[in-house]
C-alpha cells in the first residue's frame, strides 16, 4: 500500500498521522497486492473536511465526508469507502457466480 497525506489550513501532527495510516490499513483487505491511497484533510469555517481517493489495479474509489473533528471525519470516511468497496466486491463476486451459471446451461452433456 502507498499512502499519501496532504494537508490544508491545519496542523500536521503525528497523532493525527498514525490515525490515518491506521485508517488506510482497514482498507487492504479488499484488495490483492498494490493499491494506493491518497489523503486530503482540510479544515473550512468550523467543519473539519477529509477525502480519500484509492486507486486500485484497475479501479478507482472516492469518498468525501465533514464533522465537528478530524478524528470523527476519518470514521465517516472510512466507513463510506468500506461499503464503496464492498459493494464492488459484491458486485464482482456476484457477476463471476452468474457468469458460470450461465456457462453450464449451454454446455453439451
Amino acid at each position: 500500500m502507498k499512502l499519501t497525506i496532504s494537508f490544508k489550513h491545519l496542523e500536521h501532527t503525528p497523532a493525527l498521522d498514525e490515525k490515518i495510516r491506521e485508517k488506510s490499513q482497514r482498507l487492504e483487505k479488499f484488495f490483492d497486492g498494490n493499491f494506493t491511497v491518497d489523503w486530503v484533510c482540510w479544515v473550512e469555517d468550523t467543519q473539519h473536511w477529509a477525502e480519500i481517493k484509492v486507486h486500485g489495479r484497475k479501479s478507482h474509489f472516492f469518498a468525501k465526508g465533514s464533522a465537528d473533528t478530524m478524528y470523527k471525519v476519518l470514521d465517516v470516511v472510512v466507513d463510506k469507502m468500506e461499503r464503496q468497496l464492498e459493494k464492488h466486491k459484491d458486485m464482482i463476486t456476484e457477476k463471476i457466480h452468474t457468469d458460470h451459471s450461465e456457462l453450464s446451461k449451454y454446455s453439451a452433456t
